[in-house]
């Protein structure tokens, strides 16, 4: 039976000194190492480099495991088991992590477990979540448990099992810097390589690597929006939560006030746990509406995720894909899965059991409230925050107490995240774009994530690959797990492909081309 209860964080392992994580006791044979793309070094020039090690990624690099093990299956791949393309991973992290900072107890995922790194692509895949649960020796278990969403913790040792596999590909410690197009040959050559600049965490030292395609999946980075000082050890994002505030608050008895800002399923599962974390203080969660609200994951409305629907939504115009991310942005953006907004009201309900005034909870939400300053007051080791209220007429909130102002040991931001950091490392790569540098303009990209460029200065032989920044292109789901699987197979076709082996003029949902047909994801 799966342990009655897991650790706050899943154990990881070790980075090794050549930068490489330690992984496990997995010693390919011959045999098995013909499946994988070959080890380099970084003077290389390679096929493919990915910049990130993240779930995207990672989904790349089973994607093109399984095109090298069944290439009968991928025919415009069949070619790879003869060249074994040359591709390597650039991480900043020491090792594999996904969300460390918020695998929590007893959270679970917002996905089901079908929507793994490989299934809807290849169920055969020896990288499913199935089989990681049979390697593991907990399919009867798990099955038993009777749910299609595993807790957190187990997934992100699922992603770390499959990342294990790859360690000979993977540079950890590498924290990439810029991208910058190679010199063309001739007045009228075309780019038709990339630098890829990184600077080793370990030595200080800035490396050099070469890619003819260059993959950017980089991820999010933690939104602290203004008027929350920046670096202040008082203010934390939820990404960084398990790690960052024990180090703050160190008594888990102490008598703390902790706020929360956000109304998304992050906030509220932080809100959550800081109450049974530091069970004697007081907990505020802020929110700007009058009520958490559920999110919508009912089955019509999760088909707007469904790996098909991407055609159809990238080619809508502009407006009309703005328009109908906007209507189903309940799906995902400030909403909480209904099981966990029930059993806060539960928690919340106990304290009228004890506390007939309101003003004595320890553990209170703070509606209609938006933080609009934020007061330093370092003699007393707090922060002052006060509010400004969303509604018409500004009424204070006598059900919490808190009025226009509340001084706070720690507050949490659980805001989201900016996904523009690739915009940052193709700064120098900008006057390739199709209508050149020209300022605001972001990069945009084809259906198959092929970054636009102008091709009288790229070489079809080369190119950009940007992932998890495309949501007002190819939908919602662009941000979450549940399409990488698809995804990953798409990218690989893109840049390994060859030249248009379609079926019926089409190319199949399972992100290769193939005879194949296919049917009609924590969302995080």
């Amino acid at each position: 039976m799966l342990p009655s209860s897991l650790p706050d964080v899943w154990p990881v392992d070790r980075a090794q000194p050549n930068g490489h994580c330690a992984g496990s006791a997995w010693h390919p044979n011959q045999n098995q190492r013909a499946a994988y793309p070959e080890p380099t070094d970084p003077g290389a020039l390679h096929d493919m480099i990915c910049v990130g090690f993240g779930p995207a990624s990672l989904a790349i690099a089973i994607a093109l495991h399984d095109a090298l093990t069944a290439p009968v299956s991928s025919p415009s791949l069949g070619h790879l088991r003869e060249t074994r393309p040359k591709v390597a991973f650039l991480e900043r992290q020491a090792q594999f992590a996904w969300h460390e900072g918020m695998l929590l107890p007893d959270a679970k995922m917002q996905i089901n477990f079908i929507k793994d790194l490989a299934t809807l692509r290849d169920p055969r895949s020896e990288f499913t979540f199935l089989n990681y649960l049979h390697q593991k020796r907990r399919l009867v278990p798990f099955t038993d448990l009777g749910t299609f969403f595993p807790l957190r913790v187990e997934y992100e040792d699922y992603m770390r099992w499959c990342a294990e596999r790859f360690v000979d590909l993977v540079h950890y410690g590498q924290d990439v810097l810029e991208i910058v197009p190679e010199q063309p040959r001739g007045a009228h050559g075309k780019v038709e390589a990339f630098a890829v600049r990184s600077l080793d965490v370990a030595t200080g030292q800035i490396q050099e690597w070469k890619a003819r395609h260059v993959v950017i999946a980089v991820g999010g980075k933690p939104r602290i929006p203004t008027p929350f000082p920046q670096g202040h050890p008082r203010v934390i994002h939820s990404a960084s939560y398990l790690n960052a505030v024990p180090r703050v608050l160190e008594n888990r008895d102490g008598q703390y006030r902790i706020a929360v800002v956000g109304c998304g399923q992050s906030a509220a599962e932080t809100f959550n746990d800081l109450h049974s974390r530091y069970p004697s203080s007081v907990v505020t969660l802020v929110i700007p509406n009058g009520a958490l609200k559920p999110s919508d994951d009912s089955p019509f409305v999760n088909e707007i995720f469904d790996p098909h629907e991407i055609d159809g939504f990238y080619q809508l115009p502009e407006k009309d894909r703005l328009a109908s991310i906007a209507a189903c942005k309940d799906t995902n953006y400030g909403v909480v899965r209904l099981d966990l907004l029930e059993h806060l009201y539960a928690k919340m309900y106990e304290q009228r059991l004890q506390h007939t005034d309101e003003q004595d909870w320890i553990f209170k939400i703070l509606p209609n409230r938006r933080v609009k300053w934020v007061e330093d007051l370092p003699d007393r080791n707090l922060l002052r925050l006060k509010f400004q209220s969303t509604l018409s007429i500004d009424v204070e909130d006598r059900k919490s107490g808190s009025g226009q102002a509340l001084d706070v040991d720690l507050v949490v931001v659980a805001t989201g995240y900016d996904r523009d950091g690739h915009e940052q490392l193709l700064r120098p790569s900008r006057h390739l774009m199709p209508d050149g540098d020209v300022p605001g303009k972001s990069w945009t990209v084809a259906r198959d994530y092929r970054a636009h460029v102008d091709a009288r200065k790229v070489s079809s032989s080369a190119g950009i690959w940007l992932q998890g920044c495309n949501e007002n292109t190819h939908g919602l789901s662009d941000t979450l797990l549940s399409i990488l699987a698809i995804r990953g197979g798409e990218v690989v076709e893109s840049i390994f492909g060859d030249a248009e082996p379609k079926m019926n003029g089409t190319k199949h949902a399972n992100g290769f081309s193939n005879g194949l047909s296919s049917e009609r994801l924590d969302r995080r």
